[in-house]
């Protein structure tokens, strides 16, 4: 745990020591290692499901996808940021380093905690390196407008959170996730306690965001640099769901009760968003609400409550995460050719850009789930699963992954297709850097079809398990 903890901290001081001229190539390097490093985590057996454990921090199968996945992020937004910064003063650059650093610091405590108030600390803290990005590096004017927004609207629903965590401290005697699966169940008969599995949801249901509670996200990610877009797209709305997941097996006896309707908003919410995506002239701000779909149908996945559900839930996060990001990264590489975000304004860039065009072309794809990536294996156990629980909810999945597959095309064909305007009269080629920065969003994506286990879970336990024993009754035989 600490071999990749230890060098992240370390690469604060990198940043400040590091030569003008060597800046963005040192951290790039120190940060790759850093990534690869992490690789060493997703070959951890799971014969406990917990490993590399100490007091305060361990990995298991829930945890070890979405910390890999934010190792590999921070290489990839110093590539994405490094055009854009290179031109502002050197100390603003070591500045934003070293916010990139700080942020991906507080994520590798959240995702590895095991003591639930501890998780809910480092979840806090997130906001605070987040918010400087959006105000300080953000695009517009708008852009203290969406701080303000991202500001009050996650620590207004983290409130609730804390009082409840507070009282589970005092009835059970520990937050510990090692112990608390052991103590004993409550009644949850009276009001206070149905108040008390809504406060430890809302929190997370605010930060994956669930529909309704996701105006702060399009705002938030329109304003934000392209770092800000890519860590929340594919970090930052993924602490909701993992937080979920953790906090879920806690509340079980009100569940199957109180779910209903969140599942039902979570479901509505993955058609309204993608109707609002068919209806966008924002290229950013289509491919943010596009997250605010993905995202509830993880939230009914995770709230059904089946290991299919669970397993779904995880795989297209995972998935999403490096979908959404490549996306954000393709529109910030049109954003600084063409300095606009409307879609009319730039489009036909296929005619001036037609390796890009293949990138745009494969990130489309993926966003609308074409078999046999990741994102399809997802929603797929997603939608069986909520299938399972009510055939009837078979409209409303169906409805929104023909809506997915809509916006997905629109958004291709508006940006690549048909003639370049007249306006576009130059543009600079696509360079190595973007290529590089967009195969190394893509090729995981593409290489996790060959070893999908990786990104199961928990399941992934059981999975394993049974091969153990069907190898070892097959050498008895």
């Amino acid at each position: 745990m600490l071999k990749v903890l230890i060098p992240t901290i370390m690469l604060v001081p990198t940043v400040w020591l590091t030569p003008a001229k060597l800046l963005w190539p040192a951290t790039l390097a120190h940060s790759l290692t850093i990534a690869v490093t992490s690789f060493s985590w997703l070959s951890n057996p799971c014969d406990t499901g917990w490993s590399l454990m100490n007091q305060s921090m361990a990995l298991d199968p829930l945890s070890t996808p979405l910390l890999v996945l934010t190792c590999w992020l921070l290489p990839l937004m110093i590539l994405a940021s490094q055009h854009h910064m290179i031109h502002e003063p050197i100390n603003r650059q070591r500045t934003f380093i070293t916010i990139l650093t700080t942020l991906q610091v507080f994520l590798i405590l959240a995702f590895s905690a095991t003591e639930l108030i501890f998780f809910y600390i480092m979840f806090e803290a997130t906001l605070v390196p987040t918010l400087i990005l959006i105000t300080r590096w953000g695009n517009q004017a708008e852009r203290l407008n969406a701080g303000t927004y991202f500001l009050f609207y996650t620590p207004a629903g983290s409130l609730p959170l804390l009082i409840a965590l507070l009282l589970l401290q005092n009835t059970t005697g520990t937050l510990s996730l090692f112990i608390l699966h052991y103590t004993t169940t409550l009644p949850m008969i009276s009001i206070a306690d149905k108040l008390w599995w809504a406060g430890c949801l809302v929190a997370f249901l605010v930060k994956m965001p669930l529909y309704g509670m996701h105006l702060w996200l399009p705002k938030a990610h329109v304003e934000a640099p392209i770092a800000g877009s890519m860590i929340l797209a594919a970090i930052l709305l993924k602490t909701g769901g993992y937080g979920m997941m953790r906090v879920m097996t806690l509340l079980e006896p009100l569940t199957p009760q109180l779910s209903y309707p969140f599942i039902i908003l979570a479901l509505w919410g993955v058609i309204m968003t993608g109707s609002i995506c068919l209806r966008q002239t924002d290229l950013k701000s289509l491919i943010a609400y596009s997250s605010v779909s993905h995202m509830g149908l993880v939230a009914g996945g995770i709230l059904i409550q089946t290991p299919w559900g669970f397993s779904g839930a995880l795989i297209l996060m995972i998935a999403h995460g490096l979908t959404s990001s490549a996306l954000f990264c393709l529109a910030n590489t049109n954003y600084e050719r063409t300095h606009t975000r409307t879609m009319v304004l730039a489009r036909g860039l296929q005619m001036a850009l037609p390796l890009m065009a293949a990138w745009w072309f494969t990130a489309s794809l993926a966003n609308l789930a074409l078999p046999p990536l990741p994102n399809l294996m997802g929603e797929l156990m997603i939608i069986t699963s909520v299938f399972n629980w009510s055939w009837a909810t078979i409209a409303l999945t169906g409805a929104g992954t023909l809506i997915t597959a809509g916006y997905s095309l629109y958004m291709f064909l508006m940006t690549q297709r048909g003639p370049l305007p007249n306006h576009i009269i130059a543009l600079d080629p696509s360079h190595t850097r973007e290529h590089l920065l967009l195969a190394l969003h893509l090729l995981p994506l593409l290489l996790l079809m060959g070893k999908p286990e990786l990104i199961w879970g928990w399941t992934a336990c059981g999975h394993s398990l049974t091969k153990t024993l069907d190898c070892d009754s097959k050498d008895k035989g």
